[in-house]
Protein backbone atom coordinates (compact mmCIF):
# COMPACT_ATOMS: atom_id res chain seq x y z
CA UNK A 1 0.00 0.00 0.00
CA UNK A 2 1.60 3.44 -1.17
CA UNK A 3 2.16 6.06 1.35
CA UNK A 4 0.02 9.28 1.96
CA UNK A 5 0.65 9.77 5.86
CA UNK A 6 3.08 12.47 5.31
CA UNK A 7 0.05 15.11 4.47
CA UNK A 8 -1.76 13.46 6.97
CA UNK A 9 0.56 13.90 9.69
CA UNK A 10 0.82 18.15 8.66
CA UNK A 11 -2.92 18.02 9.13
CA UNK A 12 -2.72 16.25 11.97
CA UNK A 13 -0.21 19.16 13.79
CA UNK A 14 -2.75 21.77 12.18
CA UNK A 15 -5.82 20.10 13.43
CA UNK A 16 -4.31 20.28 17.06
CA UNK A 17 -3.65 23.86 16.75
CA UNK A 18 -6.92 24.32 15.52
CA UNK A 19 -8.72 22.41 18.53
CA UNK A 20 -7.40 25.09 20.71
CA UNK A 21 -8.82 27.87 19.04
CA UNK A 22 -11.97 25.68 18.62
CA UNK A 23 -12.10 25.12 14.78
CA UNK A 24 -13.10 22.08 15.14
CA UNK A 25 -16.11 21.98 17.31
CA UNK A 26 -17.57 24.77 15.15
CA UNK A 27 -16.80 23.11 11.53
CA UNK A 28 -18.68 19.90 13.23
CA UNK A 29 -21.77 21.41 14.49
CA UNK A 30 -22.16 22.96 11.55
CA UNK A 31 -22.11 19.76 9.48
CA UNK A 32 -24.31 18.45 11.98
CA UNK A 33 -26.83 21.18 11.76
CA UNK A 34 -27.02 20.51 7.95
CA UNK A 35 -26.55 16.97 7.55
CA UNK A 36 -30.04 17.62 9.98
CA UNK A 37 -31.88 20.00 8.09
CA UNK A 38 -31.45 17.88 5.26
CA UNK A 39 -31.77 14.58 6.26
CA UNK A 40 -33.58 14.45 9.48
CA UNK A 41 -31.95 14.00 13.00
CA UNK A 42 -31.97 10.22 13.31
CA UNK A 43 -28.98 9.32 12.78
CA UNK A 44 -30.02 5.74 11.44
CA UNK A 45 -31.78 6.85 9.04
CA UNK A 46 -29.07 9.55 7.94
CA UNK A 47 -25.80 8.63 6.40
CA UNK A 48 -24.48 12.05 6.48
CA UNK A 49 -25.05 13.13 9.95
CA UNK A 50 -24.20 9.55 11.23
CA UNK A 51 -20.73 10.33 9.79
CA UNK A 52 -21.05 13.69 11.42
CA UNK A 53 -21.67 12.24 14.70
CA UNK A 54 -18.24 9.77 14.15
CA UNK A 55 -16.63 12.83 13.44
CA UNK A 56 -17.38 14.69 16.36
CA UNK A 57 -16.89 11.33 18.79
CA UNK A 58 -13.36 11.42 17.57
CA UNK A 59 -12.94 15.03 18.37
CA UNK A 60 -14.65 14.01 22.02
CA UNK A 61 -17.20 16.74 21.04
CA UNK A 62 -20.14 17.36 24.02
CA UNK A 63 -23.06 15.47 23.65
CA UNK A 64 -24.46 18.65 24.75
CA UNK A 65 -23.07 19.95 21.87
CA UNK A 66 -24.46 17.24 19.71
CA UNK A 67 -27.65 17.47 20.76
CA UNK A 68 -28.08 21.11 20.26
CA UNK A 69 -26.83 21.06 16.97
CA UNK A 70 -29.48 18.20 15.72
CA UNK A 71 -32.31 20.39 17.01
CA UNK A 72 -30.90 23.44 15.49
CA UNK A 73 -30.72 21.58 12.33
CA UNK A 74 -34.41 20.19 12.48
CA UNK A 75 -35.78 23.62 13.67
CA UNK A 76 -36.83 22.26 17.22
CA UNK A 77 -34.50 25.71 18.41
CA UNK A 78 -33.79 28.75 16.33
CA UNK A 79 -30.38 28.06 14.57
CA UNK A 80 -28.32 29.63 11.24
CA UNK A 81 -29.23 28.05 7.71
CA UNK A 82 -25.97 27.14 6.14
CA UNK A 83 -25.12 26.95 2.44
CA UNK A 84 -22.53 24.41 0.95
CA UNK A 85 -20.05 26.28 -1.47
CA UNK A 86 -16.97 24.82 -3.11
CA UNK A 87 -14.69 27.00 -4.52
CA UNK A 88 -11.60 25.29 -6.88
CA UNK A 89 -8.64 26.68 -7.34
CA UNK A 90 -4.46 26.45 -7.85
CA UNK A 91 -1.95 27.42 -5.42
CA UNK A 92 2.29 28.52 -6.13
CA UNK A 93 3.72 26.08 -8.80
CA UNK A 94 0.01 24.54 -10.15
CA UNK A 95 -1.55 22.62 -6.92
CA UNK A 96 -4.89 22.09 -6.63
CA UNK A 97 -6.74 23.25 -3.87
CA UNK A 98 -10.28 22.36 -3.57
CA UNK A 99 -12.35 24.05 -0.78
CA UNK A 100 -15.54 23.27 0.98
CA UNK A 101 -17.15 25.78 3.08
CA UNK A 102 -20.66 26.02 4.75
CA UNK A 103 -21.82 30.10 5.16
CA UNK A 104 -24.63 31.96 6.22
CA UNK A 105 -23.84 34.79 4.00
CA UNK A 106 -22.48 33.82 0.34
CA UNK A 107 -21.24 37.03 -0.64
CA UNK A 108 -18.94 37.42 2.28
CA UNK A 109 -17.63 33.54 1.95
CA UNK A 110 -17.01 34.38 -1.62
CA UNK A 111 -14.99 37.62 -1.08
CA UNK A 112 -12.88 35.93 1.77
CA UNK A 113 -11.68 32.96 -0.14
CA UNK A 114 -10.95 35.20 -3.45
CA UNK A 115 -9.15 37.67 -0.90
CA UNK A 116 -7.16 34.30 0.70
CA UNK A 117 -6.15 33.49 -3.00
CA UNK A 118 -5.28 36.70 -4.15
CA UNK A 119 -2.65 37.09 -1.82
CA UNK A 120 -1.10 34.14 -1.69
CA UNK A 121 0.04 33.37 -4.90
CA UNK A 122 -3.17 31.74 -5.82
CA UNK A 123 -5.90 31.44 -8.53
CA UNK A 124 -9.64 31.28 -8.36
CA UNK A 125 -10.88 28.21 -11.02
CA UNK A 126 -14.15 27.63 -12.24
CA UNK A 127 -16.16 24.91 -11.23
CA UNK A 128 -14.86 21.12 -12.33
CA UNK A 129 -11.79 22.60 -12.94
CA UNK A 130 -9.74 20.48 -10.20
CA UNK A 131 -12.65 18.03 -8.94
CA UNK A 132 -11.80 15.62 -11.39
CA UNK A 133 -8.60 14.88 -9.69
CA UNK A 134 -9.74 14.04 -6.50
CA UNK A 135 -11.86 11.08 -5.41
CA UNK A 136 -13.81 10.72 -2.22
CA UNK A 137 -12.24 8.77 0.14
CA UNK A 138 -13.49 7.85 4.30
CA UNK A 139 -10.07 8.88 6.00
CA UNK A 140 -8.93 7.73 9.50
CA UNK A 141 -6.38 9.26 11.70
CA UNK A 142 -4.54 7.44 14.58
CA UNK A 143 -1.85 7.96 16.65
CA UNK A 144 0.28 6.60 19.64
CA UNK A 145 0.87 3.03 20.36
CA UNK A 146 -2.05 2.14 18.22
CA UNK A 147 -0.27 3.82 14.89
CA UNK A 148 1.23 0.18 13.73
CA UNK A 149 0.66 -0.44 9.92
CA UNK A 150 1.03 -4.24 9.95
CA UNK A 151 -1.63 -4.51 13.04
CA UNK A 152 -4.11 -1.72 11.38
CA UNK A 153 -3.59 -3.87 7.82
CA UNK A 154 -4.67 -7.21 9.41
CA UNK A 155 -7.61 -5.44 11.35
CA UNK A 156 -8.68 -3.82 8.67
CA UNK A 157 -8.58 -5.12 5.09
CA UNK A 158 -11.51 -6.90 5.74
CA UNK A 159 -13.17 -4.49 6.33
CA UNK A 160 -12.57 -2.19 3.04
CA UNK A 161 -9.51 -0.54 4.21
CA UNK A 162 -7.36 0.20 0.92
CA UNK A 163 -4.54 2.25 1.91
CA UNK A 164 -2.49 1.88 5.34
CA UNK A 165 0.70 4.36 6.16
CA UNK A 166 2.31 5.42 8.73
CA UNK A 167 4.67 8.61 9.36
CA UNK A 168 6.07 10.06 12.65
CA UNK A 169 3.68 8.15 15.08
CA UNK A 170 0.46 9.13 12.49
CA UNK A 171 -1.26 6.79 10.79
CA UNK A 172 -4.03 7.51 7.76
CA UNK A 173 -6.37 4.82 6.92
CA UNK A 174 -8.17 5.53 3.53
CA UNK A 175 -11.07 3.30 2.10
CA UNK A 176 -13.78 3.70 -0.69
CA UNK A 177 -17.01 5.85 1.18
CA UNK A 178 -19.04 3.26 1.56
CA UNK A 179 -16.92 1.54 3.96
CA UNK A 180 -16.84 4.47 6.19
CA UNK A 181 -18.60 2.31 8.85
CA UNK A 182 -17.54 -0.81 8.56
CA UNK A 183 -14.28 0.64 9.46
CA UNK A 184 -15.26 3.19 12.31
CA UNK A 185 -16.90 -0.34 13.83
CA UNK A 186 -13.94 -2.61 13.43
CA UNK A 187 -11.98 0.09 15.14
CA UNK A 188 -14.23 0.74 18.07
CA UNK A 189 -14.68 -3.20 18.62
CA UNK A 190 -10.97 -3.37 18.86
CA UNK A 191 -10.63 -0.26 21.52
CA UNK A 192 -8.89 2.16 19.04
CA UNK A 193 -8.88 5.10 19.12
CA UNK A 194 -9.58 7.31 16.32
CA UNK A 195 -7.85 11.13 16.45
CA UNK A 196 -10.13 11.99 13.22
CA UNK A 197 -12.25 10.49 10.63
CA UNK A 198 -14.54 11.84 8.05
CA UNK A 199 -15.13 11.49 4.60
CA UNK A 200 -12.39 14.00 2.02
CA UNK A 201 -11.28 14.21 -1.21
CA UNK A 202 -8.05 12.96 -2.09
CA UNK A 203 -5.85 13.55 -4.49
CA UNK A 204 -5.85 10.83 -7.59
CA UNK A 205 -2.04 11.42 -7.63
CA UNK A 206 0.38 14.11 -6.03
CA UNK A 207 2.22 17.67 -7.33
CA UNK A 208 5.46 17.02 -5.69
CA UNK A 209 7.05 20.65 -4.86
CA UNK A 210 10.92 20.98 -4.76
CA UNK A 211 11.80 24.58 -4.21
CA UNK A 212 11.43 25.28 -0.70
CA UNK A 213 9.48 28.95 -1.29
CA UNK A 214 7.12 27.67 -3.55
CA UNK A 215 6.30 24.84 -0.93
CA UNK A 216 6.19 27.56 1.77
CA UNK A 217 3.65 29.62 -0.59
CA UNK A 218 1.14 27.01 -0.63
CA UNK A 219 1.13 25.82 2.96
CA UNK A 220 0.74 29.74 3.53
CA UNK A 221 -2.59 30.05 0.96
CA UNK A 222 -3.75 26.67 2.95
CA UNK A 223 -3.52 28.21 6.16
CA UNK A 224 -4.81 30.94 5.34
CA UNK A 225 -7.99 29.38 3.78
CA UNK A 226 -8.21 27.09 6.51
CA UNK A 227 -8.49 30.09 8.95
CA UNK A 228 -12.00 31.20 7.70
CA UNK A 229 -14.63 30.65 9.69
CA UNK A 230 -16.98 29.37 6.58
CA UNK A 231 -14.16 26.89 5.37
CA UNK A 232 -15.01 23.34 6.73
CA UNK A 233 -12.18 21.81 4.90
CA UNK A 234 -8.96 22.58 2.44
CA UNK A 235 -8.17 19.39 -0.18
CA UNK A 236 -4.86 19.35 -2.45
CA UNK A 237 -2.73 17.22 -4.35
CA UNK A 238 0.67 19.01 -2.74
CA UNK A 239 3.30 16.55 -2.21
CA UNK A 240 6.44 18.24 -0.43
CA UNK A 241 9.54 16.05 -0.27
CA UNK A 242 10.72 14.86 3.68
CA UNK A 243 13.50 17.02 3.62
CA UNK A 244 11.74 20.17 2.31
CA UNK A 245 8.95 19.64 4.62
CA UNK A 246 11.86 19.12 7.89
CA UNK A 247 13.35 22.46 7.46
CA UNK A 248 9.54 24.00 7.10
CA UNK A 249 8.55 21.99 10.15
CA UNK A 250 11.84 22.69 12.37
CA UNK A 251 11.18 26.68 11.67
CA UNK A 252 7.55 26.44 12.66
Amino acid sequence: MAGHSKWANIKHKKGAADKKKGKVFSRITKEIMVAAREGGGDADANPRLRTALTAGKSANMPNANVERAIKKGTGEIEGETFEELNYEGYGAGGVALYVECLSDNKNRTASEIRTAFDRNCGNLAGVGAVTWMFHRKAQFIITGEHADEDKLMELLIDAGAEDISVSDGVAEVLSNSESFFDISKTLEDAGIPVEESGLIYHPENTMKIEDEKTARQVLRLIEKLEDQDDVQAVYSNLDIPDDIMKIISEEE
